[in-house]
């Protein structure tokens, strides 16, 4: 199995309101993504840092393997929560893929 995990920093000009609701949009897309790609076994946002984090959300997903996750990162489905809800609100992003 391989995990892939990343951390998000929101853009600074989203009042509270709409960094939740933006957060909300994102974990939304993402964990509806469960069952449309092939190899993605689980996939889960959290969007509930506690105080002292340095990041606004976390996508924690595993995958069959590093295939799965290539295909996934190119998967139209992907594509469209990523371009459509992630990227345009997002300053900056830490990724790390591993085999668990």
């Amino acid at each position: 199995m391989v995990k892939h995990v990343i951390l998000w920093k929101l853009k600074e000009e989203y009042s509270a309101t709409q960094a939740a609701e933006i957060k909300a949009g994102i974990k939304e897309g993402l964990e509806g993504l469960k069952g449309q790609i092939p190899g993605l076994i689980e996939i889960k946002v959290n969007i509930k840092p506690l105080p002292g984090s340095n990041c606004d959300l976390m996508l924690d997903s595993t995958f069959e393997d590093e295939d799965a996750l290539k295909g996934y990162s190119t998967h139209p489905a992907h594509v469209a929560v990523a371009d459509g809800k992630v990227r345009p609100f997002t300053d900056s992003r830490t990724c790390m893929d591993y085999e668990a």
